[in-house]
């Protein structure tokens, strides 16, 4: 079989050679292409390859109708909205995700950004602390976990809703320390900070709206390293224009970037390109964790984080 390794935003050298060692010790054909500029060098790429592992590549039914032979494709890292799920399902291409694997490293970039804001972008103004801020976690995914984990180390009281776990498997978190809630206003109701950790979904699109934003009491933050697509953002323009002590921090740049950077200075803050997955540990795992699933798949038809419906 034929690996190809489709990615516009490269993987660390050293990840790219273990990867490269997994497929080839099973048997199989590695290639690649990195760093393309045209979608037109994607198309050719991919015309006689039997399996793909990419990481934010768009593939779309014009992608898979170019690839008659296609039977895998593993999106390296948890979402995976950039894949046409309905398109791989009709040519019965499995689509796979590596949950968990870059977990740490986007837990730890909300803190990150959460403390370069709160130190006024450490332009040695007074600023504040995060010990006794109230952490709401709206989903409680693997990233999430690994932010109430960290939480706990800075004092946070930590609160977290869930659109998929019942209110009782929540409660059944004890080792993270949560305080389940059972709907998203009440996390608001009850947080100074939220951090966002849900898939893009039908239900979730534009769901942080005006409703949940102004129930935060004085000085909120709410901190974006899912999808811009959950947050409403003329809602967040609007709360921020009413509430001078309101913030936003995000890993996705919105569609409205000039304007909050324009209007709201310091009380805003995006990373200039997506960062959360971006550390040397999480490229190796999570491509290595994709290597051994397309090995697993071809092997005895393993497909258990499939994510489209067989």
């Amino acid at each position: 079989m034929k690996v190809l390794l489709v990615t516009e935003k490269p993987f660390a050298a050293q990840a790219v050679k273990e990867i490269q060692k997994i497929i080839e010790e099973a048997g199989h054909v590695f290639e690649k292409i990195e760093k393309y500029t045209d979608k037109s060098q994607l198309l050719a790429a991919i015309a006689d390859v039997d399996a793909i592992i990419i990481r934010s590549d768009i593939i779309d039914q014009e992608v898979i109708d170019a690839a008659p032979n296609l039977k895998v494709i593993v999106r390296a890292g948890a979402g995976y909205d950039n894949v046409d799920l309905e398109a791989a399902t009709n040519r019965d291409v499995c689509v796979m995700n590596t949950p968990g694997q870059n977990a740490n490293a986007v837990a730890e970039l909300v803190f990150a950004m959460l403390l370069y804001v709160q130190r006024n972008h450490f332009d040695g103004s007074t600023g504040h602390e995060l010990k006794n801020n109230r952490l709401g976690l709206y989903a409680f995914g693997n990233v999430a976990k690994m932010v109430a984990k960290i939480a706990r180390g800075f004092g946070m009281p930590v609160y977290a809703f869930s659109p998929i776990l019942t209110h009782d498997d929540l409660r059944k978190e004890g080792q993270y320390g949560v305080i389940s809630v059972y709907s998203a206003e009440e996390l608001f109701d009850n947080s100074d900070i939220v951090s966002l950790h849900m898939p893009l979904l039908e239900d979730t699109y534009r769901c942080v709206n005006y409703n949940l934003l102004s129930r935060m009491g004085d000085n909120g933050i709410v901190v974006n390293s899912a999808r811009k697509e959950v947050v409403n953002e003329e809602d967040m323009i609007r709360i921020m224009e009413e509430r001078p002590d309101f913030k936003y921090i995000t890993d996705i740049k919105p569609d409205k970037h000039d304007e909050f950077a324009s209007k709201f200075g310091m009380r805003y803050f995006s990373t200039p390109k997506k960062s959360g997955a971006q550390t040397y540990e999480a490229n190796v795992n999570a491509g290595l964790a994709a290597a051994r699933q397309i090995v697993a798949f071809f092997k005895n038809g393993d497909d258990r984080f499939r994510v489209n419906p067989k």
